[in-house]
């Protein structure tokens, strides 16, 4: 019999060892050791999304928070575009063309964290997403990320 879970979460934070542990478990996804994106007996399902959802925030993004990869169905990007029309989130879409995906997810929560130092979002930490397209998967051949940040 194969299984194959919805979801995991790790308590972590934004320091060096925090960071290493999400790279971490997005490995153990990637390899099948948690079988999210591959079931136990390593077979993959297109029917699904990977999404990481940060949440629980202890104070904000320098305190501790919990860190979840989820398989969600291809409707949640509908259902969470719809949040942002209605002025509960905030989109971010961050590309990079030399094709690092680690590079272009640490430029777009730059870009978070600069806008809420400027003033620019005025976030309420409740529930925070990430969707990222390695340049392979991409029709523009850059790496790409998709923030979806809560706020006020």
């Amino acid at each position: 019999m194969s299984y194959k879970l919805k979801e995991v979460t790790i308590a972590t934070d934004n320091t060096k060892n925090g960071v290493q542990k999400i790279q971490e478990i997005w490995n153990d996804i990637f390899i099948g050791k948690i079988p999210i994106l591959l079931d136990s007996e390593g077979n993959c399902s297109n029917e699904n999304i990977l999404v990481a959802k940060y949440h629980n925030y202890e104070t904000d993004e320098n305190g501790l928070y919990d860190f979840t990869i989820m398989s969600v169905n291809k409707n949640f990007l509908e259902k969470i575009e719809l949040k942002v029309l209605q002025g509960h989130y905030k989109k971010y879409d961050v590309s990079d063309s030399s094709q690092n995906i680690q590079n272009c997810i640490q430029k777009a929560w730059q870009q978070v964290w600069n806008d809420n130092i400027n003033g620019n979002i005025d976030r309420n930490y409740k529930s925070d997403y990430e969707i990222t397209m390695p340049a392979e998967f991409s029709t523009d051949k850059k790496a790409h990320c998709f923030l979806y940040i809560s706020i006020k």
